[in-house]
C-alpha cells in the first residue's frame, strides 16, 4: 500500500485526477471502476471542467439502489450523469440495475460485464464501518456482484441525500469483495475525522470480514490518498512499517506513483 497525505479535498482531486489521466494515456481501452458519494466528486469536476477525452474509456460503477428508478435524483445513475455521463462522453457505460425484475440474474450479468471489462483503475470510499462498496461488515471476502442489506449505520450516512429518513433505501446491488479485488489498481480516498476509526482499522487492525477494507491489505497496488485528520488514530509505526508515505508534492510531480 502506498499513502499519499493531502491538506484539502482540492489536493485529493488533483492527485486522483492526474492518477486518472496517466492511466487514460497508457491503455488503450481503459477501464474505470466508478464510485458515487462525496469523496470521488472533486475528481469528477476535474475530468468534466477539463473535458477529458474518455471516448475510449470503459465505466463500470460500484453499486446502485434497489427499488430506486434511474431517473430518481438519488439513484447513483442519475449521480453519474450529473457528474460525469451528460459533460464528457466514454466510450461505454455499465451500472447495475437495481429495478431488475430478477435480482440474481442481474448481479451474474453484472459478473460477466466485469469478466468482459477487467478494471484497471477501481475508485473506492470507505464507510465509517469499514464497508467498501456496499460490501457492509460480515461480507464475504470470497463475494461477487450481490444484494445486501444496509446497516442503519450507513443509511444514517445516506440519509443526508433524501427528504426523509423512510425514504433512504434499505438493499443496493454492489461488487462483491473478490470482484473489487479483480481491479489492476485502487485508489482509496478517505477524508477527515469521521473516516479515522475505519482507517485505522483498515491499517492497522486484524484482516477480517468484520471490517470489509482489511482485505485490500491483500492487493499489490493500492494508493490511499488521505489527509491528516482521518490518519489521527494511526500510530507513526504503522504508517511508516509497512506503508510508503508520500506527499502531495511527489504526486504531482510525478505523474504515476510506483
Amino acid at each position: 500500500m502506498k499513502i499519499l497525505i493531502v491538506n484539502s479535498n482540492e489536493e485529493l482531486a488533483k492527485a486522483g485526477y492526474n492518477w486518472i489521466v496517466e492511466i487514460l494515456r497508457t491503455q488503450s481501452t481503459p477501464v474505470l471502476g466508478m464510485a458515487t458519494g462525496s469523496s470521488p466528486m472533486g475528481i469528477y469536476k476535474l475530468m468534466r471542467e477539463n473535458h477529458l477525452d474518455v471516448s475510449h474509456t470503459v465505466t463500470v460503477n460500484l453499486d446502485e439502489y434497489i427499488n430506486v428508478p434511474a431517473n430518481h435524483e438519488n439513484s447513483y445513475h442519475c449521480f453519474m450523469k450529473k457528474q460525469l455521463f451528460d459533460h464528457i462522453s466514454f466510450k461505454k457505460i455499465f451500472l447495475p440495475n437495481g429495478m431488475a425484475e430478477n435480482l440474481q440474474e442481474e448481479c451474474l450479468r453484472y459478473e460477466q460485464v466485469l469478466d468482459e471489462y477487467p478494471v484497471d483503475l477501481q475508485i473506492l470510499g470507505i464507510g465509517e464501518n469499514g464497508h467498501i462498496g456496499f460490501n457492509e461488515p460480515g461480507t464475504s471476502f470470497s463475494s461477487r456482484t450481490h444484494v445486501i442489506q444496509l446497516t442503519e449505520s450507513t443509511r444514517h450516512a445516506n440519509r443526508r441525500f433524501f427528504n426523509h429518513e423512510h425514504d433512504v433505501p434499505t438493499h443496493a446491488i454492489t461488487m462483491g469483495i473478490a470482484s473489487i479485488m479483480k481491479a489492476k489498481r485502487i485508489m482509496l480516498l478517505a477524508m477527515g475525522t469521521a473516516k479515522a476509526s475505519a482507517v485505522r482499522q483498515l491499517l492497522e487492525g486484524p484482516i477480517t470480514e468484520k471490517c470489509p477494507a482489511t482485505i485490500l491489505r491483500e492487493h499489490p497496488d493500492v494508493l490511499i490518498i488521505t489527509d491528516q485528520q482521518a490518519l489521527s488514530l494511526c500510530s507513526e509505526e504503522s504508517l511508516y512499517e509497512h506503508q510508503q508515505v508520500f506527499s502531495i508534492s511527489n504526486l504531482l510531480s510525478n505523474s504515476r506513483m510506483g
